[in-house]
């Protein structure tokens, strides 16, 4: 992969794709199918030019979610992954190996904005294994795919019951 070669996949692995630079506009949807599509308060997604957007590790299911507009996404973990279109294919920035180096520069969906979305950011908040309410995390194994490669996924490791 060039270092003009951004990657990414699923929670799980099954599903990796590499894009070519240059990305396209990077933008977060508030319509109410975006939000349902992935769950959250709004769908951050950077769009791809065409003949960029390859898979190289297996390849999303499909959910035609409207008339023009279908969604890529991983068939075993669920991670949402694409937006596709008549004008194109955008991909999910939080699927990208690197996703805080694609800053999203517009809105869409506002008529469905969260009015508290704004906030968010003022909220306490602590890191993943300080918080005294839930002891458990301070000893968490993840079996999430790393930002990054692989070679075959997922590793060899003993059966999880």
């Amino acid at each position: 992969m060039s270092a003009e070669t951004m990657t990414g996949g699923c929670q799980c692995g099954a599903v990796r794709f590499a894009v070519a630079a240059p990305l396209g506009t990077a933008s977060i949807c508030h319509c109410r199918m975006c939000q349902k599509a992935v769950g959250g308060f709004y769908a951050p997604y950077v769009s791809t030019r065409p003949g960029t957007l390859s898979f190289t590790r297996g390849a999303p299911a499909h959910f035609q979610s409207s008339s023009h507009a279908r969604r890529g996404f991983c068939e075993k973990c669920g991670t949402p992954l694409t937006f596709e279109a008549p004008d194109g294919i955008g991909v999910a920035i939080g699927a990208f190996d690197e996703p805080a180096a694609i800053m999203p520069t517009l809105q869409y969906g506002l008529e469905s904005k969260i009015a508290y979305v704004d906030i968010l950011g003022h909220l306490p908040g602590t890191e993943t294994g300080a918080d005294p309410d839930a002891p458990f995390e301070a000893d968490i194994v993840s079996y999430q795919h790393p930002d990054h490669d692989t070679e075959t996924w997922p590793p060899e490791r003993a059966e999880r019951s």
